[in-house]
């Protein structure tokens, strides 16, 4: 069992199917399983994996003032997930929400991160946890920043999920790039090609791994122990029926077993078949493999 740090996003989450993008006006609809609703974001949902896999793990996070830790435990209890929330901190003024639309593999997003960006976390209760990890995982944003130096301070890895790399977005996010050990990219808005991307990244911010998600193509990997750009396709155990979270799935998972066996090229083909089974669900904080699961899956694709 592994100890990791989470820090990220928790925010509540709608999630419609919708017959087409742009959505087609009509004034009222009532259909079954049209409206899915939950908890999500990136640093939960990847919390949530990582639990589900048998880590430890600290959540570091913010909700709003008027929600109650026991509305998220009451959730994970739907699951059986012991996920800890006592570093999930009630110091918003409203709770971050987000609404996505999803067709056919395709989506629209609507956030609302309210004052998050705004509101610092405990800084001392950043660093009493990150002391005994194995490995951080955050998001780039604001509240996270402290972690970078703590994590210098303690020689503790650095995991980032950075999402998107367009050139108006890099700007805010230069520091989490360059302290990042492994980076997890998101091919949704890529201006550049795939591989001229990664091979910016590996020549100005000098990642031991970087993970570049390419949608229904698989994913990229760029090992710096052996200077290797790999592409690995996909692989399928359910019919898909929404791909939100497939990459915090993916991120999550690939980090776990990196993390247990220092492969990055057996965790990656792991990570595939996580987020696999992942997309054959609605929500983006469920749908999780165990690592029997995996095993079972990983004799019937590659032995």
């Amino acid at each position: 069992m592994s100890k990791f740090m989470v820090a990220g996003f928790v925010q509540m989450e709608t999630i419609i199917k919708v017959e087409a993008l742009p959505v087609p006006y009509k004034q009222f609809e009532s259909i079954p399983d049209l409206v899915n609703s939950g908890i999500g974001g990136a640093g939960f949902n990847e919390a949530m994996a990582l639990k589900w896999l048998g880590n430890e793990v600290d959540f570091m996070s913010m909700v709003a003032r008027n929600m109650s830790r026991r509305q998220i435990e009451a959730y994970l209890k739907t699951f059986d997930v012991n996920l800890k929330t006592d570093y999930v901190l009630p110091m918003l003024d409203g709770m971050p929400t987000s609404v996505i639309l999803y067709c056919k593999g395709k989506k629209q997003t609507f956030e609302d991160v309210k004052d998050i960006r705004h509101v610092e976390y405990d800084y001392d209760l950043l660093e009493s946890r990150i002391q005994d990890k194995d490995m951080i995982l955050m998001s780039n944003c604001n509240f996270c920043r402290p972690i970078i130096g703590l994590a210098k301070k303690y020689q503790k890895p650095i995991a980032v999920n950075v999402r998107s790399m367009r050139s108006e977005k890099i700007a805010n996010k230069e520091d989490f790039l360059a302290a990042a050990d492994i980076l997890y990219i998101s091919d949704d808005d890529l201006e550049s090609d795939h591989y001229d991307c990664i091979k910016e990244c590996r020549e100005k911010y000098n990642p031991e791994i970087v993970i570049m998600g390419i949608g229904d193509k698989g994913v990229i990997l760029y090992t710096k122990e052996d200077n290797s750009v790999i592409e690995y396709r996909p692989v399928k155990t359910n019919e898909i029926v929404n791909t939100i979270g497939a990459g915090n799935a993916l991120f999550s998972s690939f980090m776990h077993y990196y993390v247990k066996t220092k492969n990055a090229k057996e965790a990656i083909k792991n990570a595939l078949l996580f987020a696999s089974y992942k997309i054959g669900f609605v929500g983006t904080s469920n749908g999780f493999m165990t690592e029997e699961q995996i095993e079972q899956w990983k004799k019937l694709i590659w032995l």
